[in-house]
């Protein structure tokens, strides 16, 4: 995934945590898994219409 291995995303963590802070955390990964997911459900919509 993006050429990031577990110590690499560990770090990221940590430092997401002490910018935002852990009430924050739980409310920016259901967002961006929000974002994720219909940013997957548009572009497999955009697909089948590009075949029609």
């Amino acid at each position: 995934m993006f050429g990031l291995g577990l110590p690499e995303l560990v770090v990221i963590l940590i430092i997401a945590l002490l910018v935002f802070g852990p009430k924050r955390l739980p409310e920016m990964g259901k967002s961006l898994g929000e974002t994720i997911k219909n940013f997957k459900k548009h572009s497999a919509d955009d697909s089948t219409e590009n075949k029609s």
